[in-house]
Order: C-alpha cells, then structure tokens, then sequence
C-alpha cells in the first residue's frame, strides 16, 4: 500500500482507478464543498472515508502538505522499461528525458506537462535524480499514474538505445544557436532537459541529435525545467496536429 495526498492525486485515483483505492481519510473539521464532493465521489464508487484528525494524516503523509485528505491505495502496475512503453505505442514515440533534476516539485511538474502533452513516458536517470516521492506525486496531481515514469541506470547508454530505435534526441540548451520553432520536429522524438541553472551535462548534450534553444525576450536567461518541459513537449505536439 501507498499514500496518495491532496484533493488532485486521491480524486484522479478515484477517477481512473477506484478499485485501487482501499480507504481515504478526511480531516474530520473539513465540511466545505470540496471535501462533500470527494465523499460524494467516494460513496458513488463504494469507497470507505474515514474522519480523522490532523495529526494522524500529517503522519500518513510524512511531512507532505495534504490539505486534510490522504488516500490508502495500491501501487498501479505501470512500464518499468522503456522498451515495454515503446513496443505498445500506435504513434511515434513522444518522450521527456530529465536529466539531474533533484526537486520533487518539478519532477511533479514535468510529468503534470508530460500527461497533458500526450507525451508517453519521462526518462530520468537513477543517480542524481529526486524519484518519485510522495511530494513528486502530489504535484503531479495525478499524471505519476498516467505517465509511466522510468528510471534508467545509465543514462548515456539509455539515450543511444533509443537512437538504435529511430527515436530523435532532441537537447534544450540555453547556448544553442537554432531555436526549437526553427528546428525539424518530425517523427520519434525525446526531448532532453537538464536542471535549471546547470542544464544538460556534458555527457547528456553530447548524446543528443541536435540542440535547440527557448527564445528569450524578457530580462530573464532561464526558464524552470517544467515550464521549458511544458513549451518543447506541447511545441512538438503542436507540429503532429
């Protein structure tokens, strides 16, 4: 069993996956609409809610702001391999590579991004990389169960897997001189994104088939790793539509 926490992560659960959901727990004071409506929810789909107090739930969710609810529910049995979320695609692959992004606030982010772009899974290496923790989850807001997230580890050896496959590699970097609107987004793609402030190791930029740049108009160099995932993921599905 896991603890799922937050309105947004126990109510897609709810949505997409009911019979994973064993209990929620409420925070017992909580009798806004928000809270009715995922009782509501949870009566219609036969899932028990139970009344508890804060301090039982801040202990459920280990230090992860909840918002008075958590949820007991199975893991879902999502691709452990890329190979496995390559060989049932019906489209050519869209994929996000992460590499040494450490916040589990923006991981949860990207793979918020990676759902909503259609993209069909986020590649992050095992050293250097946050996981998928409880607050990861919690911010992905129910895309860490849409979106098979896969751990590789090595990741130079992973990304040249991929171009044995077809698969385009596709490098933000804040020095490169074409811009991602000018570049040729065509076919099996990954698009690979470094940490902000450090970007793309060495390694990473060196593997990659081309390199592209975010053009910047205002006062600031960088963008978040979520944000920069969100334009190139959605500019890439933008060109298939």
């Amino acid at each position: 069993m896991k603890y799922l926490t937050g309105f947004h992560a126990v109510t897609s659960r709810l949505r997409q996956k009911p019979d994973t959901v064993r209990e929620i727990y409420v925070d017992a004071e909580r009798k806004d609409a928000r809270a009715r409506d995922l009782r509501e929810l949870a009566k219609n789909l036969g899932v028990r809610v139970i009344a508890v107090d804060m301090k039982r739930l801040d202990g459920m969710a280990g230090g992860v702001r909840h918002q008075g609810v958590v949820a007991s529910a199975e893991p879902l049995d999502m691709p452990k391999f890329i190979e496995d979320v390559l060989e049932a695609l019906t489209e050519p692959a869209l994929l996000l590579v992460l590499d040494g992004v450490q916040d589990p606030h923006n991981l949860g982010a990207c793979l918020r991004v990676a759902d909503g772009a259609g993209a069909h899974a986020v590649i992050a290496p095992k050293d250097r990389s946050v996981g998928l923790t409880t607050a990861a989850i919690k911010v992905a807001s129910g895309a860490a169960e849409s979106v098979p997230y896969i751990v590789v580890t090595n990741l130079a050896r992973t990304m040249r897997d991929l171009k044995e496959r077809g698969i385009w590699l596709i490098g933000a970097d804040d020095s490169a001189e074409q811009t991602l609107y000018n570049a040729r987004l065509e076919g099996a793609m990954a698009m690979v994104l470094g940490a902000e402030g450090e970007g793309l190791r060495r390694l990473t930029r060196e593997s990659c088939d081309l390199l592209v740049s975010i053009p910047m108009l205002g006062a600031v160099e960088s963008l978040n790793v979520s944000v920069a995932s969100g334009i190139c993921l959605y500019e890439a599905r933008r060109r298939r539509l």
